[in-house]
């Protein structure tokens, strides 16, 4: 059977659960296009993928809470190997940049998945490896049943990070993609 793939969308077209903004882009649009791009890449490599936005207008959830369960719930039911929720970062200091992950805890298969994504994605566009951090008070990371890792793709309140994002998101689909590949390698 092959391996699944849950790639989640961060947040919604509009609110509740809206996402960051920044240099005239919207986080949940930016996330969007890269996460169909990745889930494209990773099912010509045979993997079965499953997206928690289909489509720019799917709106999940009435609020936040809802809306992160809808998430959680859909890829726990479906049976996911693997749990990717992609998102922008965004900081008052517009200089920040680069990528990073976080997962449940340390010293785990999501920790190693995270290590393998950050690869994948500062190999494929050049930012800044900003590590991985534990944070078991993110609901997607708590809930999910297998490993799971959150990605700050890059800063959108950052212009370079920002463009990067929004004119190629192949790039960042190709480094999760390989980050994927690299982790599932036979060691």
């Amino acid at each position: 059977m092959p391996v699944r793939i849950y790639l989640d969308q961060g947040h919604n077209p509009d609110n509740p659960n809206a996402g960051a903004e920044g240099n005239g882009f919207r986080e949940q649009d930016l996330v969007y296009a890269i996460g169909q791009r990745a889930a494209a890449m990773l099912r010509g490599y045979g993997f079965e993928v499953r997206l928690s936005r289909p489509t720019p207008e799917t709106q999940l959830g009435t609020s936040v809470a809802t809306s992160l369960a809808a998430r959680v719930n859909d890829a726990n039911a479906w049976g996911a190997d693997y749990f990717i929720s992609l998102h922008c970062n965004a900081s008052d200091v517009t200089a920040a940049s680069g990528t990073e992950a976080f997962v449940y805890r340390r010293d785990t298969d999501a920790e190693w998945l995270a290590y393998r994504l950050i690869e994948g994605v500062t190999d494929a566009t050049g930012l800044p490896d900003r590590g991985i951090l534990a944070r078991p008070g993110l609901y997607v990371l708590r809930k999910t049943r297998m490993p799971a890792v959150l990605m700050e793709l890059g800063f959108i309140t950052n212009p370079g990070d920002a463009a990067l994002l929004a004119y190629s998101p192949n790039l960042f689909a190709a480094g999760i993609t390989n980050g994927i590949l690299a982790y599932l390698a036979p060691q």
